[in-house]
């Protein structure tokens, strides 16, 4: 069967919500038993999200093959089951980076090199070769149209309708229909002119998702569809909900699915949304609810954790629990009262990079680790909890990481090959590191210790997780740290590197050199996060006796 592609646009304004719209409507169409892939194109031009601070992109998700991707490609990988990749992902800069290498390289013969066609070339060959094999793709140009910066990729996306053809490409575009308390009215202009602005380059769309406070009536659809020159029932209304994952049951609930597949003559089935209406039912009916710190330096923005907060919020589902999440400024930590963290029934610290807020990271740990509170430690949380552990309890009080103090007493923590012993003494192998193209990325196996919580915990000997990071546990200290009661309960598949720890002596103490959360999802949970929320239950049941 031809691909057939539904080209994703937002208008009016930014942070509509294109990501979970068309995850959502992926969602129902995989419900089709449809072969259905999402791909994001972003209009800046680093050459990928791997260098942009957190504070202002959000997180970075990492794919199982090691792509640095959007966050959207996290929601992607939780509203349906096709896994992401390095081709679900691209960006201006990515695709003026290998335009200009091949000119470099001769490969245009001399031909002056310009948008048209070269770049816009481009573009559809990475769109092309990312939906092969699938019935449909799905795919969402970053950014609002009329942004100088998206031109190319909506260019691009024009042609495609000439080039593929009409009857297998679809145009949705996502708009905000705004209620004007003051009038008690909504307003449609703004779809108006976000469409007209559309049609000033060329693309007609065929599906307007209206984006609304609350329900946008029929006759104000009525009204859209005419002038946009759109069908009526075409014209979807997306109000806004307290749940994303009820989104593709209020798509489905006006016939978006359908009006597609008869759009590109699909032979389908109905779409069963069971799996998702459970969901729901969890979510609506807890038995119970625990209050979980994730203790960080990105809180300004939240998306810095997105899949963290998402990954803790799946296992209060499995639980039949709600889950509050504090996010808790790891430097006033440092500066403020311990009571900061008095109410809480668990402790997360989450990746990150740099030594802002690290002490008061490593304070945290210890808080946890001496009274008994379920601690979860992810990749940067893992190396906290070593240098921690390695400073109070295994007689190494100048413990660090040799990415805060390059030439620390007790470096636990230090790049792969950085370190090595001379005559038992520990030296710095190299003074000047380069950070880029530097990182562990990906997913990669890790055997589990027989007897261990972790092992307990995932049920299998052998799994596979996603890393993205550069240092590592030095291996020079592990049998220090085992005597004075560490237990190492994962190792990478050639025994080499330390991938998981916990604290026999502690109920529920574990940290991970892997990212657990990009693997969780709201169906199926993650095994880790489910047994963290577990343990966080158990403590509020002790800590309120």
């Amino acid at each position: 069967m031809k691909t057939n592609y539904i080209f994703v646009t937002g208008g009016v304004v930014s942070s509509l919500g294109k990501g979970i719209a068309a995850a959502s409507l992926a969602a129902i169409l995989e419900a089709r038993c449809l072969n259905v892939t999402i791909i994001k194109l972003d209009p800046y031009i680093n050459v990928d999200p791997g260098t942009i601070s957190p504070i202002q992109h959000g997180e970075v998700f990492v794919t199982e093959d090691g792509a640095e991707t959007d966050l959207d490609l996290g929601h992607y990988e939780r509203f349906i089951r096709t896994k992401m990749s390095h081709r679900n992902n691209f960006t201006t800069g990515s695709i003026y980076y290998d335009v200009l290498h091949k000119e470099r390289r001769g490969d245009y013969l001399g031909a002056t090199i310009q948008v048209i066609p070269h770049i816009t070339n481009a573009i559809k060959k990475r769109i092309i070769e990312g939906g092969e094999g699938h019935d449909i793709v799905l795919v969402e140009i970053g950014g609002t149209v009329g942004d100088i910066e998206s031109l190319p990729f909506l260019e691009a996306i024009r042609q495609m309708a000439v080039e593929v053809g009409r009857t297998h490409t679809l145009y949705m575009h996502l708009t905000l229909v705004p209620y004007i308390d003051a009038a008690g009215e909504l307003k449609t202009k703004p779809t108006q002119h976000s469409v007209k602005e559309l049609l000033s380059i060329g693309i007609q769309p065929d599906v307007l998702i209206c984006r609304s406070y609350r329900t946008v009536p029929s006759n104000e659809r009525a009204k859209i569809a005419l002038f946009c020159n759109v069908l009526e029932n075409a014209v979807i209304s997306l109000k806004d909900v307290d749940s994303i994952y009820k989104i593709p049951a209020l798509l489905q609930s006006q016939d978006l699915d359908d009006y597609i597949c008869e759009r590109f003559n699909l032979t389908c089935p109905e779409a069963d949304l069971s799996e998702w209406e459970q969901v729901i039912y969890q979510q609506a009916n807890p038995v119970g609810e625990v209050t979980i710190g994730i203790v960080g330096k990105y809180i300004e923005l939240p998306d810095a954790y997105k899949s963290v907060m998402e990954a803790l919020k799946h296992a209060g589902l499995k639980n039949s629990i709600t889950v509050n999440i504090n996010l808790i400024n790891a430097q006033h930590v440092e500066t403020s009262s311990l009571d900061i963290l008095k109410d809480l029934d668990a402790i997360l610290i989450p990746g990150g990079f740099g030594y802002r807020g690290v002490e008061g990271k490593i304070i945290t740990a210890q808080y946890a680790r001496e009274n008994n509170i379920p601690y979860l430690g992810i990749c940067l949380g893992m190396q906290i909890a070593i240098i921690e552990f390695a400073r109070n309890v295994a007689d190494m009080p100048e413990a660090n990481s040799t990415e805060f103090i390059s030439y620390c007493k007790y470096p636990v923590v230090a790049l792969i090959n950085e370190l090595c012993t001379t005559n038992g003494n520990v030296k710095l192998l190299s003074k000047t590191r380069n950070l880029g193209g530097t990182m562990r990325l990906g997913s990669q196996p890790c055997k589990l210790t027989y007897g261990s919580l972790a092992r307990k915990i995932y049920g299998h000997d052998l799994i596979m997780e996603r890393h993205r990071h550069r240092y590592e546990v030095n291996n020079i200290f592990l049998p220090q740290l085992e005597e004075a009661g560490l237990r190492v309960s994962g190792l990478s598949s050639d025994n080499k590197l330390v991938e998981i720890i916990e604290y026999p002596d502690h109920p529920w103490f574990v940290a991970s050199q892997f990212h657990p959360e990009f693997t969780s999802t709201p169906r199926d949970g993650h095994p880790l996060f489910t047994g963290f929320i577990k343990a966080a239950m158990e403590y509020q049941k002790t800590r309120k006796k």
